[in-house]
Order: structure tokens, then sequence, then C-alpha cells
């Protein structure tokens, strides 16, 4: 399988010296993963994830049995931190959406790289403060009653994801976006086919085109 630099794609990494990111390039190991299948569950060793190529999705098991789709992974994107600086692991799963290839770092090599390099510390408190912030934010998501608020909030993130623009692309099947904004993929195709008939999108499978960004401003604050 051909190697990725992952250490020069990531946020935690990337401000490194040249010579520190090919140090913790040797640390790591490459996996591939087929689409749908698990990579990390509690009761696994901690690993730092680095996404190389694909997406994956992290997501609880609530006690009722309902997938709650907590963020996705893309290229550059790292899930992990948490449980290899001695946290409490989280219920929490990632799967593969797509084939995928990640980096993986062992606990014990990370532990030895924060302690030998203390600008490496630093950058992961500012990226562990906003990671706190947007999991604030999706809480204050989740407590917006009206569903179609929700739907046309989440259009209007993934929008200034991409340029911004107006042709967006749902990173994932029906169900996984209903997880993520708290609802059914009934109701959320019901949503989608009412955002039609007001002509404030046009939708074909996955592929979306906000037609009316002012009609769907008006919705996200409703």
């Amino acid at each position: 399988m051909k190697t990725h630099h992952c250490v020069s794609m990531v946020p935690l990494f990337n401000h490194l010296s040249g010579e520190d990111q090919e140090q913790i390039d040797r640390l790591v190991s490459h996996r591939h993963f087929h689409k749908g299948e698990t990579i990390w569950q509690p009761g696994n060793d901690p690993l730092l994830i680095i996404v190389a190529r694909g997406t994956l999705k992290v997501y609880m098991i609530s006690f009722s049995g309902r997938e709650q789709l907590l963020r996705i992974l893309n290229p550059g994107d790292y899930e992990g931190v948490n449980t290899l600086l001695g946290a409490m692991a989280q219920d929490i799963f990632i799967d593969s959406i797509t084939d995928t290839e990640v980096c993986l770092l062992r606990e014990k090599d990370f532990t030895a790289l924060l302690s030998r390099t203390p600008q490496l510390a630093l950058k992961l408190l500012e990226l562990y403060a906003q990671r706190m912030a947007d999991t604030e934010n999706q809480t204050r998501f989740l407590t917006m009653e009206n569903v179609e608020t929700r739907l046309a909030t989440y259009l209007q993130a993934l929008s200034r994801q991409v340029s911004p623009s107006s042709r967006l692309t749902l990173p994932m099947k029906m169900k996984d976006p209903a997880s993520y904004l708290g609802t059914t993929p009934e109701t959320l195709s019901r949503k989608l086919h009412n955002l039609e008939d007001k002509e404030i999108i046009s939708r074909k499978g996955r592929k979306l085109r906000i037609l009316s960004p002012s009609g769907l401003n008006e919705l996200a604050e409703n």
C-alpha cells in the first residue's frame, strides 16, 4: 500500500519543522479499511487516528440502541487525543464511510512526543479548546426545536466548508445526516422535499444546490 505523509496534513503537527514531522511520520503505521469497517470501538487500545484518504464517522450508541452521529472525519482530520491523554474512554465508535486509509500513532509514542516537543503541547491545547467550542455549538444546535431550522443551519455550515458555494454534496447516507440532526431519515427526506417545494434548494440524490440563500437564512433564524 502506498504510504501517506499524514503528519503534514494535520493541524496538530504541520506547524512543526520538517525534521520533526519526518520523525513523527516514522512512528505512524498505515492501514487500509474497507467501507463499513469499524476502525475503533470501546475497549480498543488508545490510538491517534489520522485520515489520509476517505471518510470516517464518529458516533455513540444511545441507551435505546440508536446511533448518534458526533462528527465526520475527512482527510487531515484526526480522532483519539482524549484517550491518549488518559481520559476515560468514551463509548464512541469510528467506522469507515468509504474505503479509507489512515495513519495510526500509539499511545507511548504520542506521550513521548509531547514530553520532548513543548510547542506540540501548546498546539494541542489550542485545538482542544476549539473542539470544546464545536461541541458546545452542536449541543445548542440539537436544542433547536424545529427540524427545518436544524437542517437549514446544517446546510449553511456545509456551504461554508466548500468555498462557500451554492453546490453541495451530502457527505453521507441519509441515515447519517438524520442522526446528526437528531431526527429520522423519513423526516429528513420530507424536510428536504419541503425545501425543494419552496424553491430554496434543488436536489438530485446527495447533490444539492442552494437556490435561495436568503430563504435558507430565514429558516435558520426561526
